[in-house]
């Protein structure tokens, strides 16, 4: 099985960005940060999608955000589908922030159960196909709108672009780099939609 150990976002600011993933997410273990100035604009057709256990940790998570910079582009409230909502990091990754549950079952935390990374793909079927020929096994399957692989510490799942742009409240429009390179055991490669996939350094396996 194919895993991921964690993802590299490439950013202008690498301190600014090392102290919002670290210090304000507590994701340094599984997000690691690198100086780029690849021109991008707009959606990078991608969300990093934090999932926590109740709607409390989800307003702390939200709060500790935006205190480290973040701006909002959801505010979180309650859906059909349980609470959540969207913010932008200081270097520009859309992050999304949910939990199934609409009511909270004790203290708030910013302890997050589940990170999973989003890519959008122009054919999701497609590109199931390419990821499982490279030896990720497949969680959950939606026809063509949707999949999730069993991927180890970060999740991996991919969404048709536009439709992954409508969840996260921005335009699907955007050019340039992704600014994101998937770190695993798979080797180097680039998948149909330009995401790059590294091996995993050594020193963070």
């Amino acid at each position: 099985m194919t895993t991921i150990e964690y993802i590299t976002l490439e950013v202008s600011d690498p301190a600014t960005a090392d102290r919002f993933y670290t210090e304000a997410l507590g994701l340094g273990k599984h997000v690691r940060v690198r100086a780029s100035d690849a021109p991008t604009t707009g959606f990078r057709g991608f969300t990093l999608s934090l999932v926590v256990s109740q709607p409390a940790n989800v307003d702390a998570l939200v709060s500790a955000a935006l205190d480290a910079g973040a701006t909002t582009v959801k505010p979180a409230a309650k859906s059909l589908w349980g609470y959540g909502g969207v913010v932008q990091a200081p270097d520009g990754t859309i992050v999304t922030l949910a939990s199934s549950s609409k009511k909270d079952n004790g203290p708030a935390t910013t302890q997050i159960d589940d990170i999973v990374v989003q890519l959008g793909v122009t054919d999701v079927a497609a590109s199931k196909r390419f990821y499982v020929d490279r030896g990720l096994t497949v969680d959950k399957s939606y026809g063509r709108k949707y999949v999730q692989f069993d991927s180890g510490p970060v999740t991996l799942a991919l969404y048709k672009r536009r439709g992954l742009a409508k969840v996260a409240g921005v335009s699907p429009d955007g050019t340039g780099s992704h600014r994101i390179a998937v770190n695993s055991d798979a080797g180097a490669f680039t998948d149909p939609d330009g995401f790059a996939w590294e091996p995993t350094s050594p020193d963070r396996a």
